[in-house]
């Protein structure tokens, strides 16, 4: 597994200044428009339109969309262009493990990290004057986020933990239709003004 996320997209070498400057625009289309695309999958929950697999965890914030928990693997998305190419990338050590799917194995720091939110959850839980636990929604809440992180922590060191594919960030069929309408459009301009030009 690598530790970025890369995507490509490359443009055949061209030889004249005015054609590198259709190709500069259309490069540069391209970069706005996939950059907002996969910039809205985050929105949308989905890669474009396939839906990413909802989270089993009972820990995480509720009503923050996947993969939202900080917001850094959203801002981390970047784009660099070469004369005749674009690149969207994440430099994250997480980023393709997410994009990808794949599984990590536990170990001992992680089971650590699993005993301390337990007891971190656990010591949270809201008591009666009788020491019983309350019935409040919070509690119930706590309760479950306690269980779900002591059954982490007793987890085997050295066993796996899947992490599901959610792609956000690479090629599509709806990307490649983006990128064939882009230069069909810049193309279609170019004549025209080119048309209107040889016209007067």
């Amino acid at each position: 597994m690598t530790p970025s996320v890369r995507s490509c997209f490359f443009m055949t070498r061209t030889m004249n200044e005015e054609t590198l400057q259709i190709v500069r625009r259309i490069l540069q289309d391209i970069r706005v428009k996939l950059g907002d695309e996969f910039d809205r999958n985050f929105e949308r929950q989905a890669f474009f339109s396939a839906a990413w697999q909802r989270r089993k965890s009972p820990v995480r914030n509720e009503g923050r969309a996947i993969l939202t928990d900080t917001g850094a693997l959203r801002r981390s998305i970047g784009s660099r262009t070469t004369e005749n190419s674009i690149t969207f990338y994440t430099d994250l050590p997480y980023a393709a493990l997410h994009n990808d799917g794949g599984e990590i194995k536990v170990t001992k720091r992680m089971k650590r990290y699993f005993w301390h939110k337990y007891y971190e959850a656990s010591g949270s839980f809201g008591r009666r004057k009788d020491g019983g636990l309350r019935k409040d929604k919070r509690t119930l809440r706590l309760t479950t986020e306690a269980e779900f992180w002591k059954f982490m922590a007793l987890k085997k060191e050295g066993s796996t933990i899947r992490i599901p594919r959610r792609q956000f960030l690479g090629t599509s069929p709806e990307v490649e239709r983006a990128v064939r309408e882009i230069i069909e459009e810049n193309l279609t301009d170019y004549f025209n003004v080119e048309f209107e030009i040889r016209r007067k």
